[in-house]
């Protein structure tokens, strides 16, 4: 018999990072769950994701249990890493920051492909470039379904 869900709780986590101090420790005690539970398990999954922020999909369940979905790390996020930059423009569509190539767009795209709404690897390097405008960047090159 399935277990009864009491809730969901979602959480951006640096891989192999996780500790009882906020913002972790706090969001899941107000759920009565067991937090170094939590810690010690999300570490040991994401030991070779050092540093990469993860998002996390948290069910609660009604015995104050848990299970969590480590997710793929935000499109932006990889962005960042690829053109080598701290943060996006803060006006993105006067000020771009930066560029990456269309390869670095498959790459990513390719990446995120499980928790992305495509079917298509070209349809996930659209919404990862559009990521990409959105953030200041310029992808550079043309596109290869237009080539």
């Amino acid at each position: 018999m399935a277990k009864e869900i009491s809730g969901y709780l979602k959480l951006q986590v640096r891989g192999g990072q996780a500790n009882p101090s906020p913002p972790v420790g706090p969001a899941l005690g107000a759920k009565g769950l067991n937090i170094m539970d939590f810690c010690k398990q999300f570490n040991a999954r994401t030991q070779e994701k050092q540093g990469q922020l993860l998002p996390v999909l948290v069910t609660i369940f009604a015995d104050k249990s848990f299970d969590f979905v480590i997710k793929t790390p935000p499109a932006a996020v990889l962005l960042l890493e690829k053109s080598k930059k701290k943060k996006g423009s803060g006006v993105p569509n006067r000020q771009k920051i930066g560029s990456v190539s269309w390869d670095d767009v498959r790459d990513i795209a390719e990446t995120k492909m499980p928790d992305l709404n495509a079917f298509t690897i070209e349809s996930g390097m659209k919404m990862v470039a559009g990521t990409a405008r959105s953030m200041g960047l310029t992808v550079s090159g043309t596109a290869p379904w237009e080539a």
